[in-house]
């Protein structure tokens, strides 16, 4: 399986990561908002200013509303992107934002996401703007985040712009697309493994090989996304399945970072560009895939790997 590094905000997030939380709606015996004392001025699409009225004392997670989008309303299992300012709630100071850089992507279902943004993020609309008060509990716990500038007491504020919400595919859809000659054959098969077969008598590539069996219809995969796929890995050598996405009972589907270095260079070369949709065969030779080292008992540092590869998102 290629390495992997949970790049979205999570509960154990390195300074930069962030997590979000939704709006808990108020009722008449809900104690009154604590975020009458947060201001935030701009337009929507740009970066906002924060000021904050600290201490912000909190004694539950709670969200408002400071400008709705029009967008799609977001369910518990959706992929969101969104920018974020992050304050301490405690001090006021702005610690960190996403806006130098492209929108930050989160899976809701994720179960090491933030319980402040897994409750609250569902039922918001594309295009929103959230002030998100959080506490210590919900967002970086009992630790938390001391590079950041997150004590394990301190209330956390987020402000979030809902940017999109990517949706996630069962399969590969889109154009079959005849693969050339001598490469391993694929016969997929729903919700188990994919049956390869190493052709007879052909030697392994020297170089990594990417062909397209599907050529998805939706936007082509960009350098630092994560992707959603499901996958296939078998030994070029004997054909035998080393791992597989659906050998988890959990969940068929996988997240991994992209084009970053965080998985095999095998699957960055061959996956950037590719358009959501997809379904990739790669072969790929030790170089670009675990080295001289090679992973585990299974596989050796001379061996190749073959992978076929369902692109269901990317965000």
């Amino acid at each position: 399986m290629p390495s992997r590094l949970t790049t979205t905000l999570t509960a154990a997030a390195a300074a930069g990561a962030l997590v979000l939380a939704g709006c808990a709606e108020e009722t008449a015996s809900e104690p009154a908002s604590s975020l009458t004392g947060v201001e935030v001025t701009g337009d929507a699409g740009a970066e906002p200013t924060v000021e904050v009225d600290a201490p912000l004392e909190l004694s539950r997670t709670e969200s408002s509303v400071v400008s709705e989008g029009d967008g799609d309303e977001i369910a518990e299992s959706d992929l969101v992107t969104v920018q974020a300012v992050i304050v301490n709630g405690t001090t006021g100071e702005t610690l960190t934002s996403t806006w130098e850089n492209d929108p930050v992507g989160l899976d809701l279902s994720a179960q090491d996401l933030f319980p402040a943004f897994k409750t609250q993020i569902p039922g918001k609309t594309v295009g929103s703007r959230l002030v998100i008060g959080s506490t210590p509990a919900d967002a970086y716990g009992e630790t938390g985040n001391e590079q950041l500038g997150v004590g394990a007491e301190d209330p956390v504020l987020f402000v979030v712009d809902l940017v999109a919400a990517p949706d996630v595919l069962e399969s590969a859809q889109g154009e079959e697309v005849q693969p050339e000659e001598d490469l391993p054959e694929v016969q997929w098969q729903e919700d188990a493994p994919a049956e390869i077969t190493i052709p007879d008598g052909v030697d392994a590539p020297e170089e990594t090989v990417t062909q397209q069996l599907v050529r998805g219809e939706g936007p082509e995969v960009e350098e630092g996304q994560t992707i959603k796929v499901t996958y296939t890995g078998v030994l070029y050598k004997n054909g035998e399945v080393f791992d597989s996405s659906f050998n988890n009972p959990a969940a068929s589907s996988v997240d991994f970072p992209i084009g970053v270095g965080q998985v095999i260079k095998g699957w960055d070369d061959g996956l950037v560009g590719q358009p959501v949709g997809s379904r990739v065969l790669l072969v790929v030779p030790p170089a670009d895939g675990y080295g001289e080292q090679g992973r585990g008992e299974q596989i050796t540092g001379s061996d190749t790997l073959v992978f076929v590869v369902d692109i269901l998102a990317a965000y």
